[in-house]
């Protein structure tokens, strides 16, 4: 069998409509729904993920603002910033763009930032939202890759599923989701002896370590949903995943690409995120 491919330009480009409908909505009734993003040094990285964001949130109709500091900014700078952000009324989202500069604690900077506006999802009031499943925001990336699994019309209740890799941003909260979804999950990660023997009894599998060919045919489960969250690069150069993409796609019943898989969903989340903080302040001050 092949599997089919999970589309996540197509899934993106949906949800991104439905986004600028809300977003006129709302800009209609007088609230134009605000993202600050803030970008400290010059990470060639961060300056692609940072331009790209914008441009998403113009493509949407959301307003959005830029600012860009030297390597230099003290951490007491940035914090009194993202302070005054918490305060104004006209911003509805505020993401940093990590990694700052060594003098700059990451951790003070995203706890720093008012919940109401933690559209990453990153703070530690935000992961206690998610893990006591109260109204807040979902980090991008697995938010995203729920979506994704959503897209196919595969129910994950009763079903088995394995997340490889256990970081704060993705591979927990990923767990979490799966678990609100009632699957049964397991989190395998560089302390597991033999992934594999995890991974060949699972319905669903998200690779989410960073590291090439973490997942081979031979570890799939045949018809299993497979959702690649890496981004690694090839001897070529070329982008790839944590999955063995041509391996896998012939044992699993879904997968998802690289490039063109989780990657589109991750702002796209994002979008969705800020859209709700807009649309919750515009409630309350009805």
């Amino acid at each position: 069998m092949t599997a089919e491919l999970i589309d996540g330009v197509a899934l993106s480009k949906q949800i991104r409509a439905d986004v600028a409908l809300r977003a006129a909505a709302l800009t209609a009734k007088g609230v134009k729904p605000g993202l600050a993003v803030i970008l400290v040094g010059e990470d060639p990285a961060s300056h692609v993920y940072v331009r790209n964001k914008v441009k998403a949130c113009a493509d949407a109709g959301l307003h959005s603002v830029l600012e860009k500091y030297e390597a230099s900014m003290s951490e007491a700078d940035l914090l009194a910033r993202i302070d005054a952000l918490n305060n104004d009324p006209s911003i509805h989202g505020i993401l940093v763009q990590m990694p700052l500069p060594k003098h700059i604690d990451p951790h003070k900077v995203i706890e720093a930032i008012a919940t109401s506006k933690d559209v990453d999802g990153y703070s530690t009031l935000s992961a206690g939202e998610l893990m006591t499943q109260l109204p807040g925001f979902r980090p991008c990336t697995p938010y995203g890759c729920m979506k994704l699994i959503e897209s196919t019309g595969y129910d994950l209740k009763g079903k088995h599923a394995v997340v490889i890799g256990r970081s704060n941003t993705v591979g927990k909260p990923m767990a979490l989701l799966l678990l609100q979804a009632n699957a049964t999950v397991t989190v395998c990660h560089s302390g597991t002896p033999d992934i594999g023997f995890h991974t060949r009894q699972a319905d669903v599998v998200v690779a989410a370590v960073g590291r090439r060919n973490v997942l081979t045919a031979e570890m799939v489960k045949p018809g299993a949903v497979v959702i690649d969250v890496g981004i690694n690069r090839n001897e070529e150069g070329k982008l790839c995943g944590d999955v063995d993409f041509d391996g896998v796609k012939e044992v699993a019943g879904w997968i998802t690409p690289v490039p063109g898989g989780v990657g589109p969903m991750t702002i796209t989340m994002l979008l969705v995120n800020t859209i709700e903080s807009a649309e919750r302040a515009a409630a309350q001050a009805a």
